[in-house]
């Protein structure tokens, strides 16, 4: 960890502001393109974030797990992992520890088919990257770790929820 990252600094109320403005506009963007992205797949936005859930927790998760952490019912989890499975995205396996359990195990080389709707989401990070410097994007990375760290934290541990 480096000195800066053991700073804390005061923001002030305008700044917050500001943020929470820019990340707002930013996470509804990123949404509806990643909804047309979805429907281009063939699948819908719950069923995409679904997707992005399972890479996120690196490892098989339960119908129910991802109940939780989605805030679906169980039934409309069976329909997600029904549509995906149907689509090649993802299986269900056993688990090695307790037979009886099933997890949704994602697949994701089946998925790299459909790499080049991709494309211009990566050619436009590329362009906006290409206007700040390597110090100026350490920080950038840094923020964005940081705020995904938060999100995690509080996605993941849904007892408080």
């Amino acid at each position: 960890m480096s000195v800066a990252e053991d700073k804390s600094y005061p923001v002030s109320d305008d700044v917050l502001a500001r943020f929470a403005e820019l990340s707002r506009r930013t996470g509804t963007l990123t949404t509806l393109r990643r909804a047309r992205i979805a429907e281009r797949m063939g699948i819908s936005g719950t069923d995409s974030r679904t997707l992005d859930l399972l890479d996120e927790a690196g490892e098989p998760l339960t119908a129910g797990r991802i109940a939780e952490l989605t805030g679906l019912s169980t039934g409309a989890v069976t329909g997600v992992v029904d549509r995906l499975e149907r689509g090649g995205f993802v299986r269900r396996v056993r688990d090695r520890q307790d037979r009886r359990k099933v997890l949704v195990e994602s697949l994701p080389a089946e998925r790299e088919r459909f790499a080049p709707l991709f494309e211009s989401a990566v050619t436009g990070l590329a362009s906006t990257l290409e206007k700040f410097s390597p110090a100026e994007r350490e920080i950038i990375e840094r923020f964005h770790r940081e705020m995904i760290e938060g999100l995690r934290n509080e996605t993941w541990d849904t007892r408080g929820a």
